[in-house]
Protein backbone atom coordinates (compact mmCIF):
# COMPACT_ATOMS: atom_id res chain seq x y z
CA UNK A 1 0.00 0.00 0.00
CA UNK A 2 1.40 3.40 -0.96
CA UNK A 3 0.74 6.91 0.26
CA UNK A 4 2.17 9.96 -1.48
CA UNK A 5 2.87 13.51 -0.41
CA UNK A 6 5.03 16.11 -2.14
CA UNK A 7 7.48 18.41 -0.39
CA UNK A 8 9.39 21.54 -1.37
CA UNK A 9 11.55 21.29 -4.52
CA UNK A 10 14.45 18.89 -3.95
CA UNK A 11 15.77 15.79 -5.67
CA UNK A 12 17.84 12.92 -4.32
CA UNK A 13 20.39 11.16 -6.57
CA UNK A 14 21.57 8.76 -3.86
CA UNK A 15 21.42 9.65 -0.18
CA UNK A 16 22.06 13.40 -0.33
CA UNK A 17 21.06 16.38 -2.44
CA UNK A 18 23.12 19.15 -3.96
CA UNK A 19 21.97 22.70 -3.22
CA UNK A 20 21.23 23.28 -6.93
CA UNK A 21 19.07 20.17 -7.09
CA UNK A 22 17.30 21.15 -3.88
CA UNK A 23 16.28 24.44 -5.44
CA UNK A 24 15.42 23.28 -8.94
CA UNK A 25 13.72 19.88 -8.64
CA UNK A 26 10.82 18.24 -6.82
CA UNK A 27 10.72 15.20 -4.60
CA UNK A 28 8.04 12.63 -3.98
CA UNK A 29 8.25 10.36 -0.95
CA UNK A 30 6.24 7.17 -0.93
CA UNK A 31 5.69 4.87 2.05
CA UNK A 32 5.05 1.13 1.60
CA UNK A 33 3.80 -1.00 4.51
CA UNK A 34 3.80 -4.80 4.56
CA UNK A 35 1.66 -6.81 6.96
CA UNK A 36 2.20 -10.27 8.33
CA UNK A 37 -1.00 -12.13 9.22
CA UNK A 38 -1.23 -13.44 12.76
CA UNK A 39 1.29 -11.69 13.83
CA UNK A 40 2.35 9.85 27.26
CA UNK A 41 5.37 9.39 24.67
CA UNK A 42 6.76 11.86 22.15
CA UNK A 43 6.36 11.45 18.40
CA UNK A 44 9.33 11.54 16.03
CA UNK A 45 11.72 11.84 18.99
CA UNK A 46 14.62 10.72 16.81
CA UNK A 47 14.62 14.11 15.08
CA UNK A 48 17.89 15.94 15.77
CA UNK A 49 18.24 19.53 16.89
CA UNK A 50 19.89 20.59 13.61
CA UNK A 51 17.04 19.24 11.44
CA UNK A 52 14.54 21.72 10.02
CA UNK A 53 11.22 20.90 8.40
CA UNK A 54 10.72 20.90 4.63
CA UNK A 55 7.16 22.16 3.97
CA UNK A 56 4.97 19.96 1.80
CA UNK A 57 4.09 21.51 -1.55
CA UNK A 58 0.42 22.13 -2.30
CA UNK A 59 -0.79 20.64 0.99
CA UNK A 60 -3.44 22.58 2.93
CA UNK A 61 -2.78 23.29 6.58
CA UNK A 62 -4.62 21.21 9.16
CA UNK A 63 -8.04 22.48 10.17
CA UNK A 64 -9.32 23.05 13.69
CA UNK A 65 -9.74 19.82 15.67
CA UNK A 66 -7.75 17.83 13.10
CA UNK A 67 -4.33 16.18 13.25
CA UNK A 68 -1.41 18.31 12.05
CA UNK A 69 1.13 15.78 10.78
CA UNK A 70 3.92 18.31 10.29
CA UNK A 71 3.56 19.58 13.86
CA UNK A 72 2.83 16.21 15.47
CA UNK A 73 4.89 15.93 18.64
CA UNK A 74 3.05 13.39 20.78
CA UNK A 75 2.29 9.69 20.48
CA UNK A 76 -1.06 10.29 22.21
CA UNK A 77 -2.90 12.94 20.20
CA UNK A 78 -3.72 16.14 22.11
CA UNK A 79 -7.42 16.97 22.36
CA UNK A 80 -7.21 20.05 20.13
CA UNK A 81 -6.11 17.79 17.24
CA UNK A 82 -8.84 15.19 17.71
CA UNK A 83 -11.47 15.03 14.95
CA UNK A 84 -15.14 14.33 15.51
CA UNK A 85 -17.93 13.33 13.14
CA UNK A 86 -21.63 13.12 13.92
CA UNK A 87 -24.19 11.97 11.38
CA UNK A 88 -27.37 12.99 13.19
CA UNK A 89 -26.06 16.12 14.88
CA UNK A 90 -25.24 16.66 18.54
CA UNK A 91 -27.95 15.11 20.73
CA UNK A 92 -29.46 16.98 23.66
CA UNK A 93 -30.09 15.11 26.90
CA UNK A 94 -29.58 15.29 30.64
CA UNK A 95 -26.28 13.53 31.33
CA UNK A 96 -27.29 12.99 34.97
CA UNK A 97 -30.14 10.78 33.72
CA UNK A 98 -28.15 8.99 31.02
CA UNK A 99 -28.42 5.19 31.06
CA UNK A 100 -27.23 2.22 29.01
CA UNK A 101 -29.62 -0.65 28.36
CA UNK A 102 -28.81 -4.16 27.13
CA UNK A 103 -31.81 -6.04 25.76
CA UNK A 104 -33.08 -8.29 22.98
CA UNK A 105 -32.09 -11.93 22.87
CA UNK A 106 -30.76 -12.11 26.42
CA UNK A 107 -32.08 -14.00 29.42
CA UNK A 108 -32.04 -10.88 31.58
CA UNK A 109 -32.20 -7.29 30.33
CA UNK A 110 -30.00 -4.75 32.06
CA UNK A 111 -30.13 -0.97 32.55
CA UNK A 112 -27.11 0.79 33.99
CA UNK A 113 -26.40 4.35 35.13
CA UNK A 114 -23.04 5.98 34.51
CA UNK A 115 -22.19 5.67 38.22
CA UNK A 116 -22.76 1.91 37.99
CA UNK A 117 -20.63 1.65 34.84
CA UNK A 118 -17.78 3.63 36.40
CA UNK A 119 -17.88 1.36 39.44
CA UNK A 120 -17.17 -1.71 37.29
CA UNK A 121 -13.65 -3.12 36.76
CA UNK A 122 -11.68 -0.47 34.92
CA UNK A 123 -9.77 -1.31 31.75
CA UNK A 124 -7.53 0.68 29.40
CA UNK A 125 -7.28 0.40 25.64
CA UNK A 126 -4.67 2.15 23.49
CA UNK A 127 -5.98 2.59 19.97
CA UNK A 128 -5.61 4.61 16.79
CA UNK A 129 -9.05 5.77 15.64
CA UNK A 130 -9.46 6.72 11.97
CA UNK A 131 -12.32 7.96 9.81
CA UNK A 132 -12.88 5.53 6.93
CA UNK A 133 -12.58 8.43 4.45
CA UNK A 134 -9.22 9.58 5.80
CA UNK A 135 -6.65 9.88 3.00
CA UNK A 136 -9.24 10.26 0.25
CA UNK A 137 -7.70 13.58 -0.86
CA UNK A 138 -4.93 16.04 -0.01
CA UNK A 139 -7.37 18.04 2.07
CA UNK A 140 -8.59 15.02 4.03
CA UNK A 141 -5.58 13.33 5.56
CA UNK A 142 -6.04 14.48 9.14
CA UNK A 143 -9.07 12.54 10.42
CA UNK A 144 -7.11 10.20 12.66
CA UNK A 145 -5.82 10.24 16.22
CA UNK A 146 -4.28 8.02 18.88
CA UNK A 147 -5.72 7.61 22.38
CA UNK A 148 -5.69 5.86 25.69
CA UNK A 149 -9.34 4.99 26.38
CA UNK A 150 -10.60 4.01 29.81
CA UNK A 151 -13.82 2.17 30.59
CA UNK A 152 -15.09 -1.34 31.22
CA UNK A 153 -15.12 -4.35 28.90
CA UNK A 154 -18.43 -5.27 27.28
CA UNK A 155 -18.05 -9.07 27.19
CA UNK A 156 -18.53 -9.62 30.96
CA UNK A 157 -21.75 -7.60 30.84
CA UNK A 158 -23.11 -9.66 27.96
CA UNK A 159 -22.33 -12.85 29.85
CA UNK A 160 -24.04 -11.44 32.92
CA UNK A 161 -27.20 -10.86 30.87
CA UNK A 162 -27.12 -14.44 29.59
CA UNK A 163 -26.97 -14.79 25.82
CA UNK A 164 -29.78 -16.51 24.00
CA UNK A 165 -28.35 -19.24 21.70
CA UNK A 166 -30.33 -17.70 18.83
CA UNK A 167 -28.47 -14.37 19.08
CA UNK A 168 -26.09 -13.80 16.15
CA UNK A 169 -26.00 -10.00 15.76
CA UNK A 170 -25.38 -7.17 18.21
CA UNK A 171 -26.53 -3.61 17.51
CA UNK A 172 -25.21 -0.45 19.17
CA UNK A 173 -27.43 2.63 19.23
CA UNK A 174 -26.43 6.21 19.98
CA UNK A 175 -28.51 8.91 21.61
CA UNK A 176 -28.47 10.95 18.38
CA UNK A 177 -31.53 10.56 16.15
CA UNK A 178 -32.90 11.85 12.84
CA UNK A 179 -35.98 11.48 10.68
CA UNK A 180 -35.20 9.18 7.77
CA UNK A 181 -37.31 8.64 4.66
CA UNK A 182 -37.55 5.01 3.61
CA UNK A 183 -38.71 3.84 0.18
CA UNK A 184 -38.66 7.44 -0.96
CA UNK A 185 -40.59 8.17 -4.17
CA UNK A 186 -42.99 5.23 -3.90
CA UNK A 187 -46.51 4.87 -2.59
CA UNK A 188 -45.03 3.10 0.45
CA UNK A 189 -42.88 6.06 1.49
CA UNK A 190 -42.24 5.98 5.24
CA UNK A 191 -40.84 8.70 7.48
CA UNK A 192 -39.52 7.54 10.83
CA UNK A 193 -37.31 8.89 13.62
CA UNK A 194 -34.34 6.56 13.97
CA UNK A 195 -31.26 6.50 16.22
CA UNK A 196 -27.76 6.24 14.82
CA UNK A 197 -26.85 2.56 14.86
CA UNK A 198 -24.07 0.20 13.91
CA UNK A 199 -23.82 -3.56 14.29
CA UNK A 200 -21.45 -6.51 14.13
CA UNK A 201 -21.71 -10.23 14.54
CA UNK A 202 -21.86 -11.51 18.09
CA UNK A 203 -18.75 -13.54 17.31
CA UNK A 204 -16.80 -10.35 16.54
CA UNK A 205 -18.13 -8.64 19.65
CA UNK A 206 -16.96 -11.47 21.89
CA UNK A 207 -13.56 -11.90 20.23
CA UNK A 208 -12.53 -8.22 20.22
CA UNK A 209 -11.72 -6.28 23.42
CA UNK A 210 -14.75 -3.97 23.06
CA UNK A 211 -14.73 -1.20 25.62
CA UNK A 212 -17.51 0.95 27.06
CA UNK A 213 -15.39 4.09 27.41
CA UNK A 214 -15.91 7.26 29.42
CA UNK A 215 -12.36 8.66 29.71
CA UNK A 216 -9.81 9.63 27.08
CA UNK A 217 -6.17 10.07 28.11
CA UNK A 218 -7.09 9.88 31.81
CA UNK A 219 -9.54 12.77 31.47
CA UNK A 220 -13.34 12.75 31.13
CA UNK A 221 -14.18 12.32 27.46
CA UNK A 222 -15.45 15.44 25.71
CA UNK A 223 -19.07 15.58 24.64
CA UNK A 224 -18.17 16.01 20.97
CA UNK A 225 -16.28 12.72 21.14
CA UNK A 226 -19.21 10.79 22.62
CA UNK A 227 -19.48 11.57 26.33
CA UNK A 228 -20.68 10.31 28.64
CA UNK A 229 -20.25 6.87 27.03
CA UNK A 230 -19.03 5.57 23.70
CA UNK A 231 -18.19 2.21 22.24
CA UNK A 232 -14.54 1.53 21.43
CA UNK A 233 -13.91 -1.13 18.78
CA UNK A 234 -10.15 -1.68 18.42
CA UNK A 235 -9.04 -2.04 14.80
CA UNK A 236 -12.35 -0.85 13.27
CA UNK A 237 -13.04 2.47 11.59
CA UNK A 238 -14.45 5.36 13.59
CA UNK A 239 -18.03 4.90 12.41
CA UNK A 240 -18.22 1.61 14.33
CA UNK A 241 -17.19 3.34 17.57
CA UNK A 242 -20.69 4.56 18.40
CA UNK A 243 -20.86 7.80 20.39
CA UNK A 244 -23.40 8.64 23.12
CA UNK A 245 -24.00 4.89 23.41
CA UNK A 246 -27.36 4.33 25.09
CA UNK A 247 -28.69 0.95 23.92
CA UNK A 248 -27.28 -2.46 22.99
CA UNK A 249 -29.57 -5.02 21.39
CA UNK A 250 -28.98 -8.72 20.66
CA UNK A 251 -30.72 -10.00 17.51
CA UNK A 252 -31.05 -13.15 15.43
CA UNK A 253 -30.84 -11.38 12.06
CA UNK A 254 -28.85 -8.73 10.22
CA UNK A 255 -29.35 -5.10 11.25
CA UNK A 256 -29.94 -2.97 8.12
CA UNK A 257 -29.73 0.63 9.35
CA UNK A 258 -28.62 3.45 7.07
CA UNK A 259 -25.00 3.36 8.19
CA UNK A 260 -24.72 -0.39 7.74
CA UNK A 261 -26.68 -1.09 4.55
CA UNK A 262 -26.68 2.16 2.54
CA UNK A 263 -23.90 4.49 3.73
CA UNK A 264 -20.37 3.46 4.71
CA UNK A 265 -20.53 0.69 2.15
CA UNK A 266 -17.51 -0.28 0.06
CA UNK A 267 -17.93 -1.44 -3.54
CA UNK A 268 -15.22 -3.72 -4.87
CA UNK A 269 -14.89 -5.65 -8.09
CA UNK A 270 -14.18 -9.35 -7.60
CA UNK A 271 -13.11 -11.47 -10.53
CA UNK A 272 -14.32 -15.08 -10.62
CA UNK A 273 -14.06 -17.40 -13.63
CA UNK A 274 -13.03 -14.42 -15.81
CA UNK A 275 -16.18 -12.51 -14.84
CA UNK A 276 -16.14 -9.30 -12.80
CA UNK A 277 -18.76 -9.01 -10.07
CA UNK A 278 -19.20 -5.90 -7.93
CA UNK A 279 -19.74 -6.68 -4.25
CA UNK A 280 -20.93 -4.27 -1.54
CA UNK A 281 -19.71 -4.69 2.02
CA UNK A 282 -20.10 -2.61 5.17
CA UNK A 283 -17.04 -0.65 6.28
CA UNK A 284 -15.59 -2.42 9.32
CA UNK A 285 -11.89 -3.21 9.85
CA UNK A 286 -9.23 -0.60 9.21
CA UNK A 287 -7.05 -1.07 6.15
CA UNK A 288 -3.27 -1.13 6.28
CA UNK A 289 -1.96 2.41 5.71
CA UNK A 290 1.18 4.48 6.00
CA UNK A 291 2.06 8.13 5.55
CA UNK A 292 5.12 10.36 5.39
CA UNK A 293 4.21 12.91 8.02
CA UNK A 294 7.36 14.98 8.03
CA UNK A 295 10.48 15.58 5.90
CA UNK A 296 13.49 17.37 7.35
CA UNK A 297 16.77 18.72 6.06
CA UNK A 298 20.09 19.16 7.81
CA UNK A 299 22.87 21.67 7.10
CA UNK A 300 24.57 21.09 3.75
CA UNK A 301 27.59 18.83 3.68
CA UNK A 302 30.03 19.13 0.79
CA UNK A 303 27.42 20.95 -1.24
CA UNK A 304 24.72 18.36 -0.59
CA UNK A 305 21.64 18.49 1.64
CA UNK A 306 20.87 15.43 3.79
CA UNK A 307 17.16 14.63 4.05
CA UNK A 308 15.19 12.45 6.43
CA UNK A 309 11.59 11.25 6.27
CA UNK A 310 9.41 10.53 9.30
CA UNK A 311 6.09 8.73 9.13
CA UNK A 312 3.53 6.44 10.69
CA UNK A 313 1.93 3.11 9.76
CA UNK A 314 -1.19 1.48 11.19
CA UNK A 315 -3.56 -1.43 10.61
CA UNK A 316 -6.50 -3.30 12.14
CA UNK A 317 -4.17 -4.82 14.71
CA UNK A 318 -2.38 -7.11 12.27
CA UNK A 319 1.36 -6.97 12.91
CA UNK A 320 3.28 -4.77 10.46
CA UNK A 321 6.56 -6.38 9.47
CA UNK A 322 8.28 -3.38 7.91
CA UNK A 323 7.91 -0.08 6.10
CA UNK A 324 9.85 0.73 2.96
CA UNK A 325 10.47 4.22 1.61
CA UNK A 326 11.69 5.36 -1.79
CA UNK A 327 12.37 8.64 -3.56
CA UNK A 328 10.97 9.03 -7.08
CA UNK A 329 12.32 6.12 -9.15
CA UNK A 330 15.01 5.14 -6.66
CA UNK A 331 15.34 1.89 -4.76
CA UNK A 332 13.04 0.91 -1.92
CA UNK A 333 14.80 1.32 1.42
CA UNK A 334 13.67 -0.31 4.67
CA UNK A 335 12.83 2.35 7.22
CA UNK A 336 13.68 2.06 10.90
CA UNK A 337 10.99 1.74 13.55
CA UNK A 338 11.09 4.32 16.32
CA UNK A 339 11.79 1.97 19.21
CA UNK A 340 11.60 4.75 21.81
CA UNK A 341 7.80 4.34 21.90
CA UNK A 342 6.19 1.26 23.50
CA UNK A 343 4.22 -0.92 21.09
CA UNK A 344 0.46 -1.36 21.36
CA UNK A 345 -1.36 -3.76 19.08
CA UNK A 346 -4.04 -1.37 17.84
CA UNK A 347 -1.90 1.79 17.66
CA UNK A 348 0.13 3.40 14.92
CA UNK A 349 3.90 2.93 14.82
CA UNK A 350 6.36 5.66 13.88
CA UNK A 351 9.26 5.12 11.49
CA UNK A 352 12.11 7.14 10.00
CA UNK A 353 14.39 6.84 7.00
Amino acid sequence: MKNQRTSDPVEKPKNKLSRRQAIGKSIQWTGLSMALPGSVWGAFEQQQADETGVPFEGMPRARENRLDWEMLGEYITPQDQVFNVQHYGMPEFDEDKFTLSISGLVKKSLTLTMDQIRAMPQQHQYMTLECSGNGASKGFMDAIYNSKWTGTHLAPLLKKCGLNPKATEIVFYGKDTKEEVLREGTSRELKIEVPFGRSMTLENAMSLPLLLAYNRNDQPMEFRNGAPLRLIVPGWYGVANVKWLTRIELRDRRYMGRYMARDYVTVRGEKTDQELTYVETSVTRMNLKSIIGRVTRRPSQNGKIPLRAYGAAWSDGTDIERVEVKLNDGQWQTARWDESIPRHKYCWRFFLD
